[in-house]
């Protein structure tokens, strides 16, 4: 699996930004996508998933919520996060990934794909 981000850059405080993120390769095995952010200095955290099959069930982190919208359009393999009110806190790199789960007798085992980071910066 590939992923290949894009839509970052600069935005001002309270304004917008959308990220999208398509994936390659063998894409009928991805269980979720979702898009991760990392600040210098500090560990990538989880932003918001979607599961691309069936109900399209979503996560966000608590920042997130209310503020950013994650979405997918699995005909073309895609996922795409809009972001309204952004925060100068909001700045980092932001990774897409994409989750395949296989099913094995004794546990699951959790493969995980990361695209280039995409740098969004927000300013005051």
């Amino acid at each position: 699996v590939q992923l290949q981000a894009s839509g970052g850059g600069l935005a001002q405080a309270g304004g917008s930004l959308r990220l999208s993120c398509v994936a390659s390769g063998s894409v009928s095995t991805i269980n979720a996508m979702g898009w991760y952010r990392q600040t210098p200095g500090k560990e990538r955290e989880l932003v918001a998933a979607i599961v691309m099959s069936g109900y399209a069930m979503t996560n966000y982190a608590d920042f997130a919520k209310d503020r950013f919208t994650i979405s997918r359009d699995t005909a073309n393999s895609m996922v795409h996060l809009r972001m309204d009110d952004l925060k100068p806190e909001d700045t980092a790199v932001y990774y897409c990934n994409a989750v395949r789960i296989v099913v094995r007798p004794d546990e699951p085992q959790r493969f995980d794909y990361w695209g280039q980071g995409t740098l969004v910066t927000v300013s005051s």
